[in-house]
């Protein structure tokens, strides 16, 4: 069994037992509960909707798309859409079964045409960091082959910690595609595979950071391992698409005025920054549909068919997972990352 069906199969029997309750004992549900063939709804608007119909609402926009308070702009060719914030979060949460992020991403591309639901869909993810101008002086003298090994290293002993603490084991296979620096356009793009646990099907990381005066553009593509030669493909449309804008460019830095990054160039790839706080043990990137960790499937399942309740519409579905993390003898850990980027951020670093 692969450890997607694993994870699958650990929510199911978590959440099983409070279906067959609800169905069991029809009053249970709430009273006011409207039954249709499309769905359950409520009078707190839960409501189960098609796939057909969640894509209908999410709010596509094309060409030109200015990021944050005149940060950055999109230039969109017409192979490529984008969602807002709102719009990203509901497909990464509601559609792809991700945990929700605190703050929603600056949006997301996705290429036009293609239902973000079917299997060939994939998404890039775009949030900014506001951790400072990063020094690219040590670009030239980087060796991406050693970094690897390093970084190999890294995720075998952080993967103790991980097996300590409930977590599965994550294996950096090796760079799905080498890293790559624009020194022109001030770009950076590269991507790992990675291996989860026992599973048949390894995971893709494809990255792009562009940096600006005061921070970076972090765009993280969200797709499957072979999708690699779509996604290559699809790389310099979203390179050439992205810039800052005037105030915000590189080329713009003033030493007098602004700040410099802890860090330079290798780090954003090698994730240092982070690792020395621990938050490498706790790695999680984002995954494309339907990868569930417990807690969001029992909220997904419960979402759809039209049980959840008006007073604690999370509690049950929680509980067994709750249950289970009681019985470790080990103090509670702090919740993954949700990206590789993640690896880079500090607590206060400011998304836009």
């Amino acid at each position: 069994m692969s450890i997607k069906d694993s994870i699958l199969a650990a929510a199911l029997a978590a959440v099983l037992p409070f279906m067959s309750a609800a169905y069991a004992n029809p009053e249970t549900e709430p009273e006011d509960a409207v039954v249709t063939e499309e769905g359950v709804e409520t009078d707190d608007s839960a409501q189960w909707i098609s796939p057909e119909e969640f894509v209908a609402s999410l709010e596509f926009k094309t060409g030109r798309i200015v990021l944050g308070n005149d940060l950055a702009t999109l230039n969109l060719p017409d192979s490529l859409v984008f969602l807002d914030g709102d719009n990203a979060q509901r497909l990464l949460v509601d559609g792809w079964g991700n945990p929700p992020d605190d703050v929603p991403p600056l949006g997301m591309i996705l290429p036009a045409g293609v239902s973000p639901l079917a299997d060939e869909s994939w998404g890039v993810t775009v949030e900014y960091e506001d951790s400072g101008y990063v020094s690219d002086e040590d670009a030239a003298d980087i060796d991406y082959s050693d970094m690897l090994k390093d970084m190999q290293a890294d995720m075998r002993e952080a993967n103790t910690w991980r097996e300590e603490n409930g977590y599965e084991a994550v294996e950096l296979v090796g760079w799905a595609a080498a890293p790559h620096y624009d020194a022109a356009g001030k770009k950076l793009h590269w991507a790992k595979e990675l291996k989860f646990g026992e599973s048949e099907v390894n995971t893709l990381n494809y990255n792009i950071r562009v940096l600006g005066r005061k921070g970076v553009l972090v765009l993280n593509f969200v797709a499957n391992m072979d999708q690699l030669a779509e996604i290559e493909a699809s790389v310099p449309a979203v390179l050439a698409a992205t810039d800052f804008n005037p105030g915000q460019r590189y080329a713009e830095f003033d030493p007098d005025l602004d700040t410099v990054a802890a860090y330079g160039l290798g780090a954003l790839v090698a994730g240092k920054v982070a690792a020395k706080t621990g938050l490498l043990a706790m790695l999680l990137v984002l995954l494309k549909k339907f990868w569930f960790i417990p807690v969001v499937v029992g909220g997904w399942l419960f979402k759809r068919i039209g049980l959840r309740k008006k007073e604690t519409p999370s509690e049950e579905v929680s509980a067994p997972v709750a249950a289970v993390a009681e019985s470790k003898p080990e103090a509670p850990v702090q919740t993954p990352a949700q990206t590789v980027m993640d690896l880079n951020k500090s607590d206060d670093a400011d998304k836009r």
